[in-house]
């Protein structure tokens, strides 16, 4: 969802169901030892990269620094659970002090940019957003039982 400073709000559905990574997946793993913590799995990034997603991705192709509300620190999301119980939400919002094309999203496990680890990673069409707009992200990851 889009907010632009001037009031009109911009819902834009469904932008990407794309990646969870291998390190998001070994980070998952890490939690079940007790080594990581899960819910640290909050944290969004924002970029302007256009490669195609891939499992192995560690990083955003080319993630926001300076834009950033604060310089170089992503914004950090809510946690909750989705519509039913086997559903993992965070939503996040940028509110850029820069004009950008945001065309890549990301789930991290620390707010730092340049580090901690990616969860998934989403490419879609250009968002364009001026200082003054925003836009929220919903994340949602479905965990099916069964199998």
């Amino acid at each position: 969802r889009v907010r632009r400073a001037t009031g009109e709000v911009l819902d834009l559905g469904v932008v990407s169901c794309r990646v969870v990574t291998d390190a998001g997946v070994a980070y998952i793993v890490d939690a079940f030892q007790n080594l990581v913590e899960l819910e640290n799995m909050k944290y969004h990034g924002f970029g302007t990269g256009t490669t195609a997603e891939a499992a192995g991705d560690t990083a955003l192709v080319t993630e926001l620094t300076t834009q950033y509300a604060t310089d170089n620190v992503r914004p950090t999301g809510t946690l909750a659970e989705g519509a039913s119980g086997n559903i993992f939400r965070t939503v996040g919002t940028l509110s850029p002090d820069a004009t950008v094309a945001i065309t890549e999203h990301g789930i991290f496990s620390q707010a730092a940019v340049a580090g901690g680890v990616l969860l998934d990673r989403s490419k879609f069409s250009a968002i364009n957003l001026i200082s003054g707009d925003s836009l929220q992200v919903t994340y949602e990851l479905t965990l099916t039982s069964g199998s």
